[in-house]
């Protein structure tokens, strides 16, 4: 006899038919277990220089600090997801995955011959997607997009890059402490990143240097990671229905890979976490701006001395708290705009509908 369930859909299951899906194979069975035991372990081994050098950047260049914490948080989001894992189905997508394979090792090579760090790295995201599209298929590159993601801004970008946003970001910072500063009408000069003021009591000027510390690259890379974790997990989960690649025992075509995320390009919950991400640049700008500013004004009435002491490390968290603030305002006023249907999101989760069943609920309307 069917059962009928009304709650955010109309779907009819039949719970006296056998689960078509349950041919499709899983990643639960103590096989793919091992499997991924075994693939872990030649990724390891290949990328082992790239992985080793990798983590020593993260623990001595500041700006990128925020990678030491990168594997304990794709964890924990592999941890919130086992259960879709679990389930996940597996349509291998051999040839889209060897492809991957084949261009990350050629990065691989290249990055290694051209002694080009960042080129070695990326290839180690690279080979993972193609690792997984290879064994799981795009459904399960889908789950671990965010992780993948992840993984890349963490990875330090070249020199020369960094170079070319740092310094013009020095510039706007200091920009904005000499207009701060006038406002309270305190005579100030800048040159360039050098701000020259008199601080009160001193018989002769001091300069402030908005050095590359201070231009904000830091807490840009560390807030625009805190606001993909933020995106990931506030995302409206009703956003998530169509988890089907096509109808169970016949492989996708590219048409139907394409069509499905296309779909997902139109939804409100893409929109709302592209918007959260890309918000974390100009609220990183800003907040860091606020920072220079207020040390400057400080360093008129309290000596420049100001800009080494506490004062500047603790002002270094608070804007932390701030931006962050902001970061969650944002997400705040989007859900305004479009609040999400809990219960909606929770039937979901928990009871995805595949295709067929999709099929089935019109066929009884």
């Amino acid at each position: 006899m069917p059962f009928l369930c009304r709650n955010a859909l109309s779907i009819t299951v039949d719970l006296s038919a056998p689960m078509k899906a349950s041919t499709v194979p899983t990643i639960t069975s103590r096989k793919y277990l091992w499997q991924i035991v075994a693939i872990s372990c030649t990724l390891v081994f290949t990328y082992a220089t790239v992985l080793t050098k990798l983590t020593r950047d993260w623990w001595t260049d500041e700006n990128y600090s925020h990678g030491l914490l990168i594997p304990f948080i794709i964890l924990f989001v592999l941890w919130s997801q086992r259960e879709q894992l679990a389930s996940a189905t597996r349509r291998p997508s051999m040839w889209y995955g060897l492809s991957a394979v084949l261009v990350a090792l050629l990065a691989l090579w290249a990055g290694t011959a051209g002694a080009e760090l960042y080129m070695q790295r990326t290839s180690l995201v690279l080979m993972l997607a193609g690792t997984i599209l290879f064994f799981g298929g795009f459904s399960v590159l889908r789950l671990l997009a965010v992780p993948l993601f992840l993984l890349l801004l963490a990875i330090p970008i070249p020199a020369i890059i960094f170079n070319k946003i740092a310094f013009p970001l020095q510039l706007f910072a200091s920009r904005c402490a000499v207009w701060s500063m006038t406002l309270f009408d305190i005579p100030v000069l800048r040159q360039g990143n050098v701000i020259e003021l008199m601080p009160l009591g001193a018989r002769q000027t001091r300069k402030l240097e908005v050095v590359e510390a201070c231009s904000g690259i830091r807490s840009l890379m560390t807030l625009v990671t805190l606001a993909v974790v933020f995106a990931y997990f506030s995302h409206p989960s009703d956003e998530d229905l169509d988890d089907d690649d096509g109808p169970v025992g016949k492989s996708p075509n590219i048409s139907s890979h394409l069509a499905n995320w296309v779909s997902r390009f139109k939804s409100y919950g893409f929109w709302r976490s592209t918007i959260i991400v890309l918000s974390a640049v100009p609220i990183a700008i800003f907040t860091n701006a606020m920072r220079v500013s207020g040390t400057g004004v400080l360093a008129r009435y309290y000596g420049t001395r100001v800009a080494d002491g506490f004062f500047h490390t603790f002002s270094g968290w608070v804007i932390y708290v701030v931006a962050f603030l902001m970061l969650f305002g944002v997400g705040w006023l989007l859900d305004r705009v479009k609040p999400i249907r809990k219960g909606t999101a929770q039937f979901a989760r928990h009871f995805p509908p595949t295709s067929a069943q999709l099929a089935r609920a019109e066929g009884a309307e």
